[in-house]
């Protein structure tokens, strides 16, 4: 039997959705007649399907790919979240969740690696930045929305996963198999570095609702380590960290300031448009620090790196980095689901947009890369389809076109920190600085 949406059954839906507005409003402008217009094909399209198509399709699906099709057409960072995809990410920004231990985002109808999460099956498995993962388990992505894709990747601990995965200038398909295990992200890990354990290394892993309060534990404890007399300085390590939660990236760099802007935000209106500055108490009590980035770092990770820089409270080192400078807000919805929307971008101190450009680091440091990623180029936002295009808080283009861009680095760290090149660049660094500042303290005295 067909079923058929009446006219006023189909207003109440659209209604329903926040989809139409009272009909005086229309009248105000040719906008919104013809967002009307719109609404009506829309309307239309919906009675088809549902009416003729060869089976009879659920109502809410159909309305949920309405949904994520249209925020998927906005930018590459925007999306709808079903009630379920809400969910998992609430939980995984509090820092555990189950699964496979990857950042992914949707490529081309594929699920696209942004990077692999430290100390993770995924990590330990051999997944690279930029892989595609085409099928699972024998069976194509193709077609899947991420949350769908998502879901299938996650399931019980122990349980096994095949990921085929698509590798540039691998001639033939990866099959690589996953054990599921439970995924606790550290977001802050430690240890001394240098010849005279004098060197306190943190790693940021990712901005979740446990980093700052993480780092300022890093900030007491190492120092009491290394002991005060011979702390040279500290290493963020910010490589392959694909970013997380705004206030956090805001109060981790408010850590290590005592004045001065942290970041802007400028949106259509007012509400969306924000600054955010640091307030007295610098951590790291002054000392040197050294900043590492690659193009695996990415949103908040930038808004760290380009705060320091600007404030010239660290000296950066690595690579250029990924280039998102836009904020997604999360909006929740009637239906327990939310929209993760593109509402603002974000400037650094001195009016800077990153997006689509990166961070340039004041030392260029370039990894050495094993033979298998030698021919790799690396992937940026300036590569993703849709994406948004870069203008300075003064609205011209961050762009100047005046030399041609660099191929983007692959983000490669490697798992030995004696073969890291960039560490181990960032430890000299320290070491010249820590120095310099010996030098001039006897100078002056």
């Amino acid at each position: 039997m067909k079923r058929h949406l009446s006219r006023p059954a189909l207003w109440l839906v659209l209604v329903s959705l926040g989809l139409l507005a009272p009909a005086h409003v229309a009248a105000q402008s040719s906008d919104n007649e013809s967002l009307y217009r719109q609404l009506a094909l829309f309307g239309d399209v919906l009675e088809q399907v549902r009416s003729k198509y060869v089976e009879a399709p659920s109502d809410e699906e159909l309305i949920e790919a309405a949904l994520s099709g249209m925020l998927s057409s906005l930018d590459p960072h925007s999306s709808y979240l079903p009630p379920k995809g809400f969910e998992d990410m609430q939980v995984q920004t509090r820092g555990a969740f189950g699964g496979l231990g990857i950042e992914v985002t949707m490529e081309n109808g594929l699920v696209k690696v942004i990077a692999p999460i430290d100390d993770t099956p995924a990590q330990r498995a051999g997944i690279l930045p930029n892989d595609l993962v085409s099928h699972l388990d024998g069976e194509p992505i193709l077609g899947l929305t991420l949350s769908e894709a998502v879901d299938l990747m996650r399931g019980e601990k122990g349980t096994d996963i095949t990921l085929r995965v698509l590798r540039e200038n691998e001639d033939e398909p990866l099959e690589i198999t996953i054990t599921r295990d439970i995924i606790r992200i550290r977001a802050v890990r430690t240890r001394v570095e240098g010849e005279n354990e004098n060197i306190a290394y943190i790693r940021l892993t990712t901005f979740n609702a446990q980093t700052t309060k993480n780092l300022k534990i890093a900030f007491q404890q190492l120092p009491a380590q290394i002991g005060k007399n011979k702390l040279a300085g500290y290493i963020i390590d910010l490589r392959n960290n694909p970013g997380g939660l705004l206030n956090e990236a805001i109060s981790v760099t408010d850590t290590m300031l005592n004045q001065g802007e942290i970041v802007s935000t400028r949106g259509r209106t007012n509400e969306d448009s924000s600054r955010f500055s640091a307030r007295r108490g610098d951590m790291t009590g002054g000392m040197p620090i050294v900043v590492m980035i690659n193009g695996g770092s990415a949103s908040a990770s930038e808004i760290v790196a380009g705060a320091l820089q600007d404030n010239h409270r660290a000296v950066i080192i690595g690579t250029q980095s990924f280039g998102k400078g836009s904020v997604q807000t999360i909006l929740p919805l009637s239906n327990n689901g939310a929209l993760r929307m593109t509402t603002a971008r974000y400037f650094t101190p001195s009016g800077r947009s990153i997006q689509a450009l990166g961070i340039s680091p004041d030392i260029i440091s370039e990894q050495k890369l094993p033979d298998n990623l030698k021919k790799l180029d690396g992937r940026s936002e300036a590569d993703l389809r849709g994406r948004l295009d870069g203008e300075n808080i003064d609205g011209e283009s961050n762009d100047d076109g005046a030399e041609e861009k660099k191929k983007t680095s692959v983000a490669y760290i490697p798992p030995e920190p004696a073969d890291d090149v960039q560490l181990q660049d960032a430890i000299n660094l320290l070491i010249k600085l820590q120095k310099e500042s010996l030098a001039e303290s006897a100078s002056a005295s």
